[in-house]
């Protein structure tokens, strides 16, 4: 009976989505849109903007969300304030250009019922106006085990561990994110998969077999072959300890071009 309620109690616990922005006034309003028709509905969506000078702040607030300006920029910077302010007891990290399905919460809420996982995500395609991206989209599911495969084996076979990223839209308990200590503020990139490495240790990831839809700007501007190799470079060095500082040399700092063509990816759907 206790074993019972507990998981009635974790089923209700209310979901905190947490979303980190850089001027995606073109993305941002696709995004929420699906996130107001989830059901049941997140408890509060807060919008951590890092400095943006286009309508994103403007896109936010009409939407309804908590804005949380802040001067520095920084995905980890970010997600952190944010968590830091969030009030439910599961926390959504997700991404502006990523549409979810409108049981996200059922799903999140359903997945941490079990004590024995610590984190989640789910299976990630990508997606542009004009094309789905199936070949980039099956390595970026296959990552998720090959990574933890290759890097931590022992622990992928007996522990449950996987390696997840941003894009797929992970979620934990509000009380192991601060047990673990959030997102690593120092690394600029990579931040998703060291916060596995350290929830990992609190319990078994997961890769929901659900798909959430992100936007393919990045890999449309560098090409597929380059897009690939780039992320596979950067998966090995890290697993080999290559300091996130020098990955990010290869990710580069050029934000995708914001035309309107790769600005609305999802046209079909909003």
């Amino acid at each position: 009976m206790s074993g019972e309620v507990s998981s009635r109690n974790m089923t209700a616990m209310p979901v905190s989505i947490i979303i980190p922005t850089l001027n995606e006034a073109g993305q941002l309003g696709h995004t929420l849109n699906q996130v107001e028709i989830l059901d049941p509905p997140a408890a509060e969506v807060i919008v951590v903007d890092g400095g943006s000078t286009d309508a994103t702040l403007a896109i936010a607030s009409v939407h309804g969300c908590q804005v949380v300006p802040m001067e520095r920029a920084g995905r980890s910077v970010q997600m952190n304030q944010g968590a830091a302010l969030a009030r439910g007891g599961i926390l959504c990290f997700l991404h502006a250009d990523t549409l979810v399905p409108s049981d996200l919460v059922l799903l999140m809420q359903a997945t941490l019922a079990d004590p024995a996982i610590s984190c989640g995500g789910f299976v990630s395609l990508m997606r542009g106006a004009r094309r789905t991206r199936w070949g980039i989209s099956l390595h970026n599911a296959l990552k998720t085990h090959y990574a933890a495969l290759l890097f931590r084996p022992h622990r992928y076979l007996l522990n449950g561990f996987r390696v997840l990223f941003g894009d797929q839209v992970m979620f934990c308990r509000r009380a192991d994110f601060q047990r673990c200590g959030g997102f690593d503020a120092s690394l600029p990139i990579m931040e998703d998969a060291d916060l596995c490495v350290r929830l990992g240790r609190l319990g078994r990831i997961r890769q929901v077999n659900r798909v959430v839809e992100s936007s393919d700007r990045r890999v449309a501007r560098w090409g597929t072959w380059k897009a690939t190799g780039i992320h596979l470079a950067i998966g090995l060095l890290w697993g080999l300890g290559v300091p996130a500082v020098r990955l990010k040399r290869l990710y580069g700092n050029q934000r995708p071009n914001d035309d309107r063509r790769e600005q609305l990816p999802f046209s079909a759907q909003s």
